[in-house]
């Protein structure tokens, strides 16, 4: 995926802080233009892609995290962005210059995504051993992203075959912690090279800790994506309001991680002409006169590097001066007899 103005691919997930209100949705798109996103993702699911409405041990109240006390059921029916939506919002984002994609949790939403004509899929942590949808979204023969937060490494590589299987190579994969949200502590930042050498793919950054120092170390770490859930103001609440980032974090993550491309830079071991000129050199800093034995006391290193380099320094001595040379003057190989043509390897 290539971003519109740096080396890092930044998605804001809108997920569930629509507020069920298109107004809020559309006018969070918008803002996620604003804030400098390459792309804006949602879910597309209905409740019953994810769990059953029925209450027992394994469908009742969350016993933990964020969503404590909540049946599945109700969450993602809360949660859900309606399918009738997702064509507008696209058509939103089309307007400002994102990209629009999702999230699809059945096989019936990647259909509806390919009819969307969406760029890629994103296959969320908890449907990393799904393989079947896997298979469906990658035969899409779009761009595949998936979030590995609850996947050990033999899942990671089955869902890589499974795009694999149908031809399908253009894989990202996000380090993620699946809490929500994460510690700082969680995070395991090492994780992004080590994937990035043991599956032989991009890695990027999930992210649900507080704030952008995740993800601007990510990016440091060779991190080529990046996704942040967003939403308008926290205080308008939802599943997803705490750990979602207001426009304002969102600009100034998106800010510090072009810094940070900015600051990596490239490889280069060249060195520019006014470069080798701030470095030492031997100047003369005694008088000499044609003819004369050059001694140590004749030279010294000193800055700039408009005379020989210093490793020349026991070259010199010992040699004969072939012109006369006053203090303050650089050395070059012509001030020594015979040094016309030789000893030049600096």
């Amino acid at each position: 995926m290539k971003s519109r103005n740096g080396s890092t691919f930044i998605i804001a997930e809108i997920s569930a802080n629509h507020g069920s209100s298109f107004e809020v949705a559309a006018k969070t798109v918008r803002a996620i233009a604003d804030a400098g996103a390459d792309a804006v993702k949602v879910q597309t699911y209905k409740p019953e892609s994810l769990c059953l409405d029925v209450d027992n041990e394994y469908f009742g109240p969350k016993r933990e995290g964020a969503w404590k006390g909540i049946r599945p059921w109700d969450l993602y029916r809360e949660a859900a962005m309606p399918y009738e939506w997702q064509p507008r919002l696209k058509d939103i984002a089309d307007e400002v210059g994102l990209l629009f994609f999702s999230s699809p949790f059945d096989l019936h939403a990647v259909d509806f995504l390919s009819g969307l004509q969406v760029p890629c899929y994103k296959i969320a942590s908890f449907e990393i051993t799904d393989i079947p949808l896997i298979q469906k979204a990658a035969s899409m023969g779009k761009p595949m992203i998936m979030s590995t937060g609850v996947a050990d490494e033999s899942d990671i590589r089955a869902a890589i075959a499974a795009c694999r299987a149908v031809g399908n190579d253009d894989i990202t994969l996000l380090k993620c912690t699946s809490e929500y949200p994460a510690r700082i502590a969680q995070a395991n930042l090492s994780m992004i090279a080590d994937m990035r050498a043991r599956f032989g793919l991009p890695v990027g950054i999930s992210d649900h800790t507080m704030g952008s120092l995740v993800p601007t170390l990510a990016v440091a770490l060779g991190a080529t994506m990046v996704e942040k859930h967003f939403i308008l103001d926290r205080a308008q609440g939802g599943p997803d309001s705490a750990f979602s980032m207001e426009p304002l974090e969102f600009a100034q993550m998106v800010e510090q991680v072009r810094a940070t491309e900015q600051a990596l830079g490239v490889v280069d071991y060249r060195v520019s002409e006014k470069d080798r000129l701030r470095r030492r050199s031997l100047f003369w800093v005694k008088a000499i006169a044609k003819g004369d034995i050059i001694t140590a006391e004749h030279l010294r290193s000193l800055r700039p590097g408009h005379g020989l380099p210093p490793q020349h320094l026991d070259a010199l001595i010992g040699k004969r001066a072939a012109r006369a040379a006053l203090l303050g003057e650089p050395t070059d190989w012509t001030d020594i007899e015979g040094g016309e043509h030789g000893c030049q390897a600096s």
